[in-house]
């Protein structure tokens, strides 16, 4: 069982941050103790999760901002060193769905902009915090992906190769700290929850039949404490399954 303040002087970054996977992370980063910067474009859940965190004993930094502006995530990166010259956890959550049709009918557009949010703004944020992480006595990172990178079912095209592309750049990123620094960097896999993706994804299915997301925040968070020891793995929620990214 986690020390309930664990997370005691610890700054962690959660995207992604105002609903859903992203909401109920980063409360429960703020319930361990974390000051947490979260990140989202929805001011109005942003500050649903501020009150929270504050009732909980805990402190937020409120960044609403589109993280596929990377010039924005340039400058939080930049004003993190500025004012704690370090991070000790990112849970990399904020993702789309994109429309679902056949591949030769998707718009270009809309490929784009997943690919943006799902990978791009990723690989932005990664090399905005790396010194961060670097500067940390126990960097961690979990990125949140989907098992759709590995089913690619059909008219899930652009979802499935963001998260596949996803899911390779984290590995990459994963051998490279790997023995040179104290990162440890991992992927998870939420399962099917009550969030509004899933229900723009399946919209005749009875939502009262699937978990919240807060099922799944104690074991995400886990994975960013100081003493988690894996590197380059993915763990299934679904399967309770560690296995190698």
């Amino acid at each position: 069982m986690t020390s309930t303040q664990s997370l005691s002087g610890k700054i962690v970054l959660v995207t992604g941050a105002s609903r859903g996977i992203g909401f109920h992370a980063a409360l429960e980063a703020g319930r361990r103790g974390a000051h947490v910067i979260a990140v989202a474009r929805t001011v109005g859940g942003l500050e649903e999760l501020d009150d929270a965190i504050q009732k909980l004993g805990s402190t937020t930094t409120l960044v609403p901002v589109d993280l596929r502006d990377g010039d924005a995530i340039d400058r939080l990166g930049a004003a993190i060193f500025g004012r704690w010259k370090r991070l000790d956890g990112v849970v990399g959550n904020a993702a789309m769905l994109g429309t679902l049709s056949p591949v030769a009918h998707v718009d270009p557009k809309e490929f784009d902009k997943v690919m943006a949010l799902n990978v791009t703004a990723n690989y932005r944020l990664i090399r905005s915090v790396d010194l961060l992480l670097r500067q940390s006595e126990a960097g961690r990172a979990v990125f949140v992906s989907s098992s759709s990178a590995r089913s690619a079912r059909a008219f899930w095209g652009p979802y499935a190769a963001s998260k596949a592309a996803l899911e390779a750049l984290i590995k990459s990123y994963a051998a490279e700290v790997e023995g040179a620094t104290k990162i440890k960097v991992n992927a998870f896999y939420p399962g099917a929850l009550r969030t509004a993706m899933r229900a723009r994804a399946f919209p005749g299915e009875d939502a009262e039949t699937l978990q919240s997301p807060s099922v799944v925040a104690p074991k995400l968070i886990d994975m960013i404490e100081p003493g988690y020891a894996e590197n380059r793995m993915l763990f299934d929620w679904e399967s309770s399954e560690l296995r190698a990214l």
